[in-house]
């Protein structure tokens, strides 16, 4: 095949009966359209072929479009059951094509065969499944954490400890107030609606007070918390892995879990009940705000409904989920930062995975909680 179009030429001869030679020339690039393999098979229709070979020794330059066209030639070959020989092409190209063979293609989602739902599900179920094991064996190692702090045998940093503390602590009061305070007016704008249909606007104080105390606090903080710290331990470790900082505290012999978890879950031990008493002041001030500047109640009596209203098993109920809720937003965040993959973007799914996860377990176990409280009427 020879064109005035194009600076390469096409030939196929047979020098023997069972062979068929390509002969190539000119210069074959990919900017001069190069011809489609069909070109070789239409002069291969005369007879029979069992060898198909090259010969290139006038090509006077070539791309990457050689390769592409002698790989299609002996793919069709191989697939007609003639034996293809490439000892006539370049060097390079021959190295080329042997390095393209010994790579085999990668499977993207479009070419992959559609599963039965049968299939999904059991992946499904198979994954869930890892990742609860995963989530199980976390908790026991933080346990262990705790245990050999108990034993004063934990390996961290003090310094660690108190930069956390900080982050955890003072550095949330800002958000903590603000979304308490909205709650408390939320809280108190409601009974208000209800409770003046019957007269009974002074018992405001008494359902802002026990909302607060026994429920919304300690949940909203813990919430707030996840979205605030639990995010942020995850993109942490999560840049950590990244940078492979945790495998060399593995390599050096420092538990990571030691060194890095246990001053994380110790602060928000720490700072969560702290926070939620101080939510459950913020909210009761902000029921007060609706109580005595729009019900007209005295600020000694809504002060004496809340005192009458509040018991201790109430308040004390409050605090203990707050130390559970924080250790959830602490190993959640840490674990999905520790399972983070070694990219940008796993840093980031990372984080949305730590509040997600943080946020329905909070979820949960207060539920949990409650189911519990009401069988010991509590």
């Amino acid at each position: 095949m020879v064109s005035a179009e194009h600076p390469w030429t096409l030939h196929v001869v047979r020098p023997t009966s069972d062979v068929a030679r390509v002969e190539l020339t000119g210069a074959w690039r990919k900017q001069d359209r190069v011809p489609d393999t069909s070109e070789v098979w239409h002069d291969l229709q005369t007879g029979p072929v069992q060898r198909l070979t090259f010969d290139t020794s006038r090509v006077t330059e070539w791309d990457s479009s050689l390769v592409t066209f002698a790989r299609k030639v002996l793919e069709e070959a191989k697939t007609r059951g003639i034996e293809g020989d490439r000892a006539g092409l370049p060097e390079g190209a021959q190295r080329l094509l042997h390095l393209a063979e010994a790579v085999p293609p990668r499977q993207t989602g479009s070419a992959r065969s559609k599963s039965s739902w049968l299939a999904n599900l059991g992946v499904w179920a198979t994954a869930k499944w890892d990742e609860t094991v995963a989530g199980l064996d976390f908790l026991g190692e933080g346990i262990l954490a705790l245990v050999a702090l108990l034993r004063r045998r934990a390996r961290f940093r003090i310094a660690d400890l108190l930069t956390v503390i900080q982050d955890c602590g003072p550095r949330a009061l800002g958000i903590v107030s603000l979304i308490s305070f909205l709650i408390g007016l939320i809280l108190g704008f409601v009974g208000a609606v209800q409770l003046e249909q019957f007269g009974a606007s002074i018992y405001v104080a008494n359902l802002v007070a026990v909302a607060m105390t026994r429920e919304i606090g300690c949940i909203m903080t813990a919430i707030v918390m996840a979205g605030r710290t639990g995010a942020a331990f995850a993109a942490q470790l999560g840049t950590m892995t990244t940078n492979q900082e945790i495998d060399a505290l593995s390599t050096m012999g420092i538990s990571p879990m030691e060194f890095l978890v246990l001053p994380r879950m110790l602060a928000l031990i720490l700072m969560m009940p702290l926070l939620t008493i101080y939510a459950d002041l913020v909210g009761i001030l902000g029921g007060a705000v609706v109580g005595v500047g729009m019900l007209g109640l005295g600020p000694t009596e809504y002060y004496e409904q809340t005192r009458d209203a509040v018991s201790l098993t109430s308040f004390f109920i409050g605090v203990s989920k707050s130390v559970v809720f924080g250790v959830l937003v602490a190993l959640v965040g840490c674990l999905r930062g520790m399972q983070s993959g070694r990219s940008a973007a796993a840093v980031g799914l990372a984080a949305t995975s730590a509040v997600v996860t943080s946020i329905v377990f909070i979820i949960v176990v207060d539920g949990i909680f409650a189911v519990i409280l009401n069988v010991l009427h509590l």
